[in-house]
């Protein structure tokens, strides 16, 4: 019942973000999306500095709106050179309103030195609180927090019931009594939100929630995938070469990442996050292949 009632919700969610994007398009979005910040430098000495950078920004997205309106016109006419121009004009106005912003979080930064500048996080709430009704916003708060509840539990259930019965079951306890194997789940499940709770710690390092999920993610997720399409396609790969090879191909995407994040990866080994996944899999379905073909050769012998 929660997993049907989760992709309704995510649907949902989803879409108020396209829209979000739509919306800010024609109308006017906040120069820094963090409110307590722009009140707080909006009531310092740097209000008139603020107030001007806001007009610049509100007379550049007026002009950026007529272009869009303009280009949506031209597209219909099958202008194409005028419909270049406009694309051109289009983007030379949002660089300039990016600019603004940045000189925006210079001030909040000489302020207040400790502020958090990386106001991303707050697009998609500033839209909810300012323009949806009341009722609705209680609403889609709601239907957030039962998503998050329903999949941190389910998640951790899973991890709790896989870590007693595999591996605490049948490798280190395995003529316990139910009971024993009861408490077990509930120690694996408090130790397991533990760990999920020093992973959340880490979003702080990101520039955003978004780019945090999909990375951490991207660091399991094609090892995961290597697992599932080795199953499925790989009939003649048993299991021993399947697990020490999925620990092997995950310390290398980690290393790889290692390797990114702090620039020390020569060219062809520099990549986005998300072909980790790929990187991932694939390493397992090479490195699983030869090694049973390794074990099959020392059986023969």
């Amino acid at each position: 019942m929660n997993g049907l009632l989760k992709i309704p919700m995510q649907l949902i969610i989803l879409f108020i973000g396209v829209m979000v994007f739509v919306f800010y398009q024609f109308n006017t979005p906040p120069i820094f999306f963090n409110k307590v910040e722009l009140n707080n430098i909006k009531n310092s000495n740097y209000s008139n500095e603020v107030n001007n950078l806001e007009n610049e920004f509100k007379a550049l997205h007026d002009k950026k709106t007529v272009d869009i309106y303009s280009l949506l016109d031209a597209q219909k006419n099958e202008e194409k050179v005028r419909v270049q121009e406009l694309k051109r004009s289009v983007l030379t106005t949002e660089r300039k309103m990016h600019e603004i912003n940045s000189n925006v979080k210079t001030i909040v930064l000489k302020n207040n030195p400790s502020a958090e500048t990386n106001d991303k996080d707050y697009i998609f709430m500033s839209y909810v609180i300012d323009y949806l009704p009341t009722g609705v916003i209680g609403l889609l708060f709601a239907v957030m927090f039962c998503a998050a509840m329903s999949s941190t539990a389910s998640e951790l259930n899973a991890l709790a019931s896989t870590t007693t019965i595999d591996i605490y079951k049948r490798s280190i306890k395995k003529k316990e009594n139910d009971r024993h194997y009861l408490m077990s789940s509930k120690y694996f499940t408090l130790l397991w939100g533990i760990l999920a709770i020093l992973f959340a710690t880490t979003a702080s390092l990101f520039e955003n929630l978004i780019q945090a999920v999909n990375l951490l993610g991207s660091l399991f997720y094609g090892t995961i995938l290597g697992i599932f399409v080795v199953a499925f396609y790989f009939k003649n790969i048993e299991s021993n070469a399947v697990f020490y090879c999925s620990i092997a191909a995950e310390i290398i995407v980690v290393y790889i990442h290692f390797l990114n994040h702090y620039q020390l990866a020569p060219s062809w080994l520099q990549m986005g996050y998300l072909w980790y996944n790929v990187v991932g899999c694939l390493l397992l379905i090479l490195f699983a292949t030869l090694v049973q073909k390794i074990i099959n050769l020392q059986k023969a012998i």
